[in-house]
């Protein structure tokens, strides 16, 4: 599924775009614990996580995630913004709980990938 996909199925709202919107994402991980995310997440996933600090950024870069979503409408620092910019990161937002919107890529065919399982 094209990131672009997501946002329409979704109603994502974009908060940087990577100009990776054609991007094609097959996994997911959700995670609010960083090292967590670090250890277990593909690279080109799908990053679900109510953290909009920017160290959320610099792992989403370290991985190469194809877009991190903030749910639950939490705020996104205006630095975060910043560095995902400047790494080419994409950050979508919704105010959706987390839990709905694993539930609903899942239901649109996206599964986890945990790169240690």
């Amino acid at each position: 599924m094209k990131i672009g996909e997501l946002i329409d199925k979704l109603d994502l709202e974009v908060k940087t775009d990577a100009g990776g919107l054609e991007r094609e994402v097959d996994n997911c991980y959700v995670s609010d614990l960083l090292s967590n995310v670090m250890g277990q997440a593909s690279p080109g996933a799908v990053w679900i996580t109510m953290q909009g600090h920017q160290n959320v950024a610099a792992v989403a870069s370290l991985l190469s995630l194809g877009a991190v979503i903030v749910g639950g409408g939490a705020a996104i620092e205006e630095e975060t913004l910043k560095k995902a910019r400047e790494n080419d990161i994409t950050i979508l937002a919704s105010a959706a709980p987390v839990f709905e919107i694993a539930g609903r890529l899942y239901a649109e065919g996206l599964r986890g990938a945990a790169r240690n399982a």
